[in-house]
């Protein structure tokens, strides 16, 4: 039971358990063949609002993660589904964005840790 992140431009890897994608956008350049997903749940990426606001500025990012989270709290069945992934296995949320620390899947899998250890 663990939730892991990853770039989708990243090569699979049989210890990534369940790849679903989480962004809105599908990446460019990639193939839903090279992507090899589980599943693509667009919506629990972040909503355009706040993806436009939010531009993958770090200096943003605090103020990201607290009106993410708040999205995420209004999306409980697709949170689930998520969760159910990683009580099963290993859950590796795969995103575009080049910051690999500053990016939506980094808050979700954060998210979905801290709703694993509520029970």
């Amino acid at each position: 039971m663990s939730v892991h992140t990853k770039r989708v431009y990243d090569d699979p890897d049989p210890a990534d358990g369940t790849r679903v994608l989480v962004d809105r956008l599908w990446p460019r350049g990639v193939s839903k063949e090279k992507a090899q997903l589980d599943d693509w749940m667009k919506d629990v990426a972040p909503s355009d609002e706040l993806r436009e606001w939010f531009e993958h500025d770090p200096g943003r990012w605090d103020e990201f993660r607290e009106r993410y989270r708040n999205e995420l709290d209004d999306r409980s069945e697709r949170v689930q589904e998520l969760l159910e992934y990683a009580r099963t296995g290993t859950l590796t949320l795969l995103y575009a964005a080049t910051d690999e620390e500053h990016n939506n899947a980094v808050v979700l899998a954060d998210y979905l840790v801290d709703r694993l250890d509520e029970g």
